[in-house]
């Protein structure tokens, strides 16, 4: 059969990248097409577009809507031509609901991995969701009986990718942690995959480092991105720049500054003490807070529901701040420990293996009952 996946960032590339794999495993006749990265690419995608096309420095919004528009024009003309069995959306909300909604209208199977996070803000996307994606693929644990308490059935929890990707790199690869007797610390300086949060996060960051001579730092650097964004980190004395090994970097340290997003849930699964960290431009940060329907913004804190790891947010996220926080998780032991033994229960909760998979099964048996109905 034939598919078309979207992917329009990392974590959605290395993601839909896995789930190509496991579609050629259950469909041997996989043709695939769309966008995305290096990964899908691997994976056998042929791409129209690399996801780096749609990635912005700066805050030109006259400039991104029109090229996000002209990539958008090109993605339809792409899918009519390809006419795909399925329509494969991943994350990325704002191109791919306007790709869900023409896809449906064109009488093509549309489905949603890693749906955007309608129980946080905007709630009203979930009607848009129930009209134009045949089913929705759910990585969180409570989701499925959010889409339910608002009439979505069309749902199916398959557990989160991230930890069905550091299940396989512990399998492979055991990189065990600095020993806590040891007086040089490593601290894992996370500050993101897209360039704006690299931009306002990581500087912040460097500021400490002088601050805590006795420590390595290193940072997780992204190939895909702009070369000059990491430039100051190479400057600093005291840091390390690793490009594209998260999981190694995590693997390694003694505590992890991690921007808000899936890093987070990573640091837990690798059992890393973390401070979570976000910052933005003002306008975007005083509409997010006004449209916000959660009490944190990491991963870890939503499904723990109470704050097992401190969050310094926008005005909170100062040097003197960070400072003060990072200190007192080296400094004391029963910190760590109980940040580790949340991780634990809120871990227990979730599914960590053939997250890939199953969603693949699940899409090749949907698509082949519908065959089978036609003929």
């Amino acid at each position: 059969m034939r598919y078309y996946l979207i992917a329009g960032e990392k974590s959605g590339d290395v993601h839909a990248g896995k789930l190509m794999q496991a579609l050629q495993t259950c469909d041997q006749t996989v043709v695939a097409r769309g966008i995305g990265g290096g990964h899908m690419q691997r994976a056998g995608v042929q791409l129209l577009v690399h996801y780096k096309q749609l990635t912005f420095m700066g805050f030109n919004i006259t400039k991104l809507f029109k090229t996000l528009r002209t990539y958008l024009t090109h993605c339809k003309q792409d899918i009519l031509i390809f006419q795909p069995d399925a329509v494969i959306l991943v994350d990325y909300a704002g191109f791919n609901f306007r790709i869900a909604k023409f896809a449906k209208a064109h009488h093509l199977k549309v489905f949603y991995y890693i749906p955007p996070k309608v129980w946080a803000w905007h709630t009203q996307r979930i009607n848009t969701l129930k009209a134009y994606v045949d089913w929705i693929y759910t990585i969180l644990p409570f989701e499925k009986a959010f889409y339910q308490k608002h009439n979505v059935t069309n749902v199916t929890y398959v557990g989160h990718p991230s930890l069905e990707d550091i299940a396989t790199y512990q399998q492979t690869i055991p990189m065990p942690r600095l020993d806590d007797a040891v007086s040089t610390a490593s601290i894992a300086l996370l500050p993101g995959s897209r360039p704006q949060e690299v931009k306002k996060i990581l500087p912040t960051m460097l500021a400490i480092v002088n601050k805590l001579p006795t420590c390595q730092f290193v940072v997780g650097a992204v190939s895909e991105l702009p070369v000059d964004l990491y430039q100051a980190a190479k400057d600093t004395p005291g840091v390390e720049v690793v490009y594209d090994r998260t999981y190694h970097i995590l693997s390694h340290a003694s505590v992890a500054v991690v921007a808000s997003g899936t890093a987070t849930l990573e640091a837990a699964c690798l059992k890393v003490p973390q401070i979570v960290v976000y910052k933005t431009d003002p306008l975007t940060y005083w509409i997010a807070k006004h449209v916000l329907k959660v009490k944190y913004i990491a991963i870890v804190n939503i499904l723990a529901d109470k704050a097992i790891v401190p969050e310094l947010i926008q005005h909170a996220y100062t040097a003197k701040q960070l400072l003060h926080t990072l200190e007192h998780i080296l400094q004391h032991p029963d910190t760590r420990e109980k940040q580790l033994s949340h991780y634990a229960h809120i871990l227990n909760t979730l599914d960590k293996y053939n997250t890939s998979m199953r969603t693949a099964k699940h899409i090749v048996n949907y698509l082949q009952q519908r065959i089978n109905l036609v003929e």
